[in-house]
């Protein structure tokens, strides 16, 4: 080869090495290639992890997910069983040689049973609904669980029969429940759950519980084998003491029921210590107020000497279990932002151990996750950070250390350049109290350049934002946008205090958090005055559209699901029993005018900012008719506005991929308008 043309040949790999190097940003199509880890379940000994592998069906347009196997230290990674469908809720027996789990069959969800030394695996169950609540008995002879039994609806009215061949309409749907129908799942047939036991060798389901009354969530055995304990309520009039609920105890071989707690306010997930003797859960005395802290209870298994084991911990405590030897459980909480698990010791000493769990909430970054624990204290999570949605983390209780065994997402992520994300801490103008906000910069960001910028407001309003991937937020960065989302007041993670200063005073003073952290960022010199862009679903999106209302320093706005007008919403929506009280002070016909004060529909006549409106078809939550409200009103006010409709999406728009995309695209596509394409 003469040197003319080894010196071509060297430039040509030079530039094919560059271009297959280069990064790219994250890319709508990307949301189908995400997967993420779920449901994490350490074997007793701590040898193997069972997870739900998720990720996203292109053709389908949905979420699916079945089980895969790991030993601790990441090796062996494989799939569980030869099924390609659905598999959820792994549960492994009290001696590790089996793991039962829920998959879908033709005809239903079943129970499967896994046995370890074989590989093999078989269906044990065949029910009539969905089983929920999986839980071993001490033995691993028997499993229970929750199902719900039909009921039939009220019938008012003797229709005449109809002639043979004749097409009439459809019979009406008719319901005399309190609680009748449900966001993402519509209307709720009549029936109830209840709890059912079956050999761990299959076989018939035998019924425990009867009586009209919901009997879901944690199942948790006496260590005789003999009881379960579960939360409900059993209250005659439950319909409407909705906010209350009970542990009780139920007698497997007879039935008989025993009330264990009394106070008004839910009580629940009871979890009994090894030796058989102490209940953990949680709950609160309610007050009746927008936000209560629940802390870790323990009393007796007969329900006497009740105490509160985590007073010092201004958190809610969540996804407890004991420690192997009972002098202490394992327990998840929010703090600032980040998910973390701990272990508090009966004398409440409370020892963090992970941090970053969750990445279970593709979308935006709310938290979630999940976790377990061995016999040993080895600890599988569910792991998170910016730069990467769920992944499977081990904690060794030995070094103290914590170690990410998979990477699902190493062949798109090593190929894409995401927004860097950066913690700020600023102060309220209204009370000097420290606020918390993260800001994420485009991929390839340059100081010296001008970029937009623009605030997502999280939903909630009780609920936290963190340090957690975010898909629809980096797809906000891929498009050159500056990305702020504050916690304003009225966040978890922060203290019970913090979180209920929007008693009757919602929107409040979070309008003045948000807009604090947008002076702040304007002050950092990474936000400017004219190129401020807005938007927030559901609760955020009414504190969208209570800024747009405040002030016309947007250039342009995106209203996402958003409740516009309180009297109206608190009626119609599918938890409208739920607001008086906790939310403003009495029912809508009460208290007319405290309603409509802190309605976002009282401030659209101050509203310039051109505005986008977006609502799912089949929201139950914050219906369609709420958004309508704004669109037509800024119609009606000649207003640049538009319309956005997605069909079949729930108030969850983003549950499926293409909505997700569909919602991210058509929000940049409206602020794109209203940007100054020129950077300087």
């Amino acid at each position: 080869m003469n040197t003319k043309v080894f010196i071509v040949f060297a430039f040509l790999l030079l530039v094919c090495t560059n271009a297959f190097a280069q990064k790219k940003s994250f890319e709508y199509l990307d949301v189908y290639d995400l997967q993420y880890v779920s449901e994490p379940q350490i074997s007793p000994d701590g040898s193997w992890i069972v997870y739900r592998r998720m990720g996203f069906n292109i053709m389908t347009d949905r979420a699916e997910g079945n089980l895969w196997m790991i030993r601790k230290d990441g090796s062996l990674h494989q799939k569980l069983t030869s099924r390609e469908v659905s598999e959820y809720s792994p549960i492994w027996s009290p001696s590790g040689d089996r793991l039962a789990f829920v998959s879908s069959t033709e005809e239903g969800s079943e129970i499967y049973m896994y046995w370890v030394s074989s590989g093999k695996f078989a269906r044990i169950s065949q029910l009539p609904f969905s089983p929920s609540s999986l839980s071993w008995s001490p033995k691993g002879d028997q499993l229970a669980f929750s199902m719900n039994i039909p009921k039939k609806p009220p019938v008012l009215a003797k229709m005449p029969e109809k002639p043979k061949g004749a097409k009439w309409a459809d019979s009406p749907r008719i319901t005399d429940r309190v609680y009748h129908e449900a966001d993402g799942r519509g209307y709720i047939e009549p029936g109830f759950n209840h709890l059912f036991v079956i050999s761990a060798d299959g076989g018939a389901p035998r019924q425990l519980t009867q009586g009209d009354f919901q009997h879901r969530g944690a199942i948790s055995w006496s260590a005789s084998g003999t009881e379960l304990y579960f939360s409900a309520n059993r209250n005659e009039d439950w319909e409407y003491d909705f906010r209350n609920s009970e542990i009780y105890s139920v007698n497997i071989l007879n039935g008989d029921i025993k009330t264990l707690t009394t106070r008004q306010g839910p009580d629940r997930s009871p979890v009994v210590s090894p030796n058989g003797k102490t209940i953990a859960y949680s709950g609160y005395e309610d007050k009746v107020q927008a936000y209560q802290v629940s802390p870790l209870f323990l009393m007796d298994q007969n329900g006497e000497n009740k105490k509160v084991l985590s007073s010092a911990l201004d958190r809610d405590v969540d996804d407890f279990l004991w420690d192997a030897k009972g002098a202490g459980l394992y327990f998840m909480y929010d703090d600032k932002g980040n998910t973390k698990i701990a272990h508090i010791g009966l004398n409440g000493t409370i020892k963090d151990l992970c941090k970053d769990v969750g990445g279970t909430s593709i979308g935006r970054p709310y938290g979630g996750g999940s976790f377990s624990v061995s016999e040993n204290g080895t600890i599988a999570f569910t792991q998170t950070r910016p730069e990467y949605p769920a992944e499977l983390a081990v904690y060794d209780p030995k070094k103290g250390t914590t170690t990410k065994i998979t990477n699902l997402n190493k062949a798109l992520m090593d190929f894409r350049e995401l927004g860097k994300v950066e913690e700020i801490w600023y102060t309220s103008s209204y009370d000097q109290r420290d606020l918390q906000g993260w800001v994420v910069y485009p991929p390839g960001y340059d100081a010296s350049k001008k970029y937009p910028f623009l605030v997502e407001n999280h939903g909630g309003p009780i609920s936290n934002y963190g340090d957690r991937f975010t898909a629809e937020i980096q797809l906000y960065a891929s498009d050159g946008y500056i990305v702020f989302y504050p916690n304003a007041r009225g966040s978890t993670s922060y203290g019970e205090e913090f979180g209920n200063l929007l008693y009757n005073n919602y929107p409040g003073q979070d309008y003045n958090d948000v807009m604090d952290g947008v002076d702040y960022c304007i002050a950092k010199g990474i936000a400017h005055e004219d190129q401020l862009f807005v938007t927030g679903g559901s609760a955020g999106g009414i504190m969208t559209a209570w800024i747009i209302g405040k002030n016309n320093r947007f250039e342009a706005a995106v209203v996402a699901k958003p409740v516009m007008n309180w009297i109206s919403k608190t009626l119609v929506a599918d938890n409208y029993f739920g607001y008086a009280n906790s939310r403003y002070p009495g029912q809508p016909w009460e208290n007319f005018e405290g309603y409509w004060k802190f309605s976002p529909l009282s401030l659209v006549g101050n509203i310039e900012t051109p505005a986008m409106v977006m609502v799912g078809m089949e929201d139950l939550r914050t219906p369609p008719s709420e958004a309508k409200q704004l669109y037509h009103a800024l119609k009606l006010r000649k207003i640049e506005t538009v319309l956005v409709e997605i069909p079949g999406a729930s108030h969850g728009i983003a549950n499926k991929p293409s909505n997700l995309i569909t919602k991210v695209a058509h929000t940049l596509a409206w602020f794109n308008k209203y940007r100054t394409q020129e950077q300087e």
